[in-house]
């Protein structure tokens, strides 16, 4: 059964998370930048631990204050949400940037995290791929979307990853707002966006990898011999109880394409 619930992680600030009921440890789901915790659902639904799928700040249904758009301060937002719920050091999964929120919790709070699973994301350094932050800055700022038809972009993403379910592309549809009058809008403002990317730039993984102790997962998608490995295989040798599951064939939202393999993946981490 899933249901859904708020947590407060400071005065004034609640964070919306999904809960679906299931026996033995618990699992914690991190989206990535600019996604919801929609996006776990399917997964969710293919174990048969009990999981909790967080909306960070300004993504999803979650409250959007003016501040704590950052790597450190998302972590301690996790922090704050498995002590709220009384969570037994749960697997505590990440993709993209929610991967490099999870790396940063295990490190700085090792109590609270059982395993770790890392969805394409945990070693996203941008400083390590642009020269500078300008450059970096001016590649990934998002686009300015605002007013597009949401159909619009339905039929673009169905036609871009024929292999999701239509519960995929709704929940990838909801990563923004849609208006009454059918058209969309950005949840997570390019400002703060930003803001989170240049918390990836000034604060990257690596010296953190080294202090996550709990057994961990690392899933890209790519093979091992792509130019994208390397990163991946220099995060896993810094770890201290790492392995890989390659996924050669694999979108970036491995979650919302391969739900049920990643599931399969993901579960000995809870044993």
């Amino acid at each position: 059964m899933l249901g859904g619930m708020r947590v407060s992680v400071e005065a004034g600030v609640e964070l919306n998370v999904r809960h679906r009921e299931g026996e033995g440890r618990p699992f914690v789901f991190v989206h990535g930048l600019s996604s919801n915790a929609r996006l776990w659902d399917e997964l969710a639904a293919h174990l048969s631990c009990p999981s909790w799928s967080i909306d960070m700040r300004s993504h999803g249904d979650s409250d959007a204050p003016a501040n704590g758009y950052d790597t450190a301060t998302a972590a301690g937002d996790v922090a704050t949400v498995i002590t709220e719920l009384r969570l037994d050091r749960p697997v505590v999964v990440g993709q993209s940037w929610g991967g490099n929120i999870v790396v940063r919790l295990a490190a700085k709070r090792p109590e609270l995290v059982g395993a770790v699973g890392l969805v394409d994301g945990g070693w996203i350094d941008p400083s390590a791929t642009f020269p500078t932050w300008e450059a970096c800055e001016k590649a990934l700022r998002p686009a300015d979307i605002d007013g597009l038809p949401a159909d619009q972009l339905r039929q673009w993403l169905t036609k871009s990853h024929p292999a999701w379910s239509p519960a995929a592309i709704e929940a990838t549809v909801a990563n923004l707002r849609v208006r009454d009058d059918g058209t969309l809008e950005r949840r997570l403002p390019i400002a703060q966006h930003m803001q989170i990317v240049r918390s990836m730039w000034d604060e990257p993984p690596g010296p953190y990898l080294p202090l996550v102790a709990a057994p961990a997962l690392l899933m890209p998608a790519c093979g091992p011999h792509e130019a994208k490995a390397k990163a991946v295989l220099a995060a896993a040798e810094l770890m201290t109880n790492a392995r890989i599951t390659w996924y050669p064939d694999g979108d970036h939202d491995l979650h919302a394409q391969q739900p049920a393999r990643l599931a399969a993946d993901l579960l000995p981490l809870a044993a």
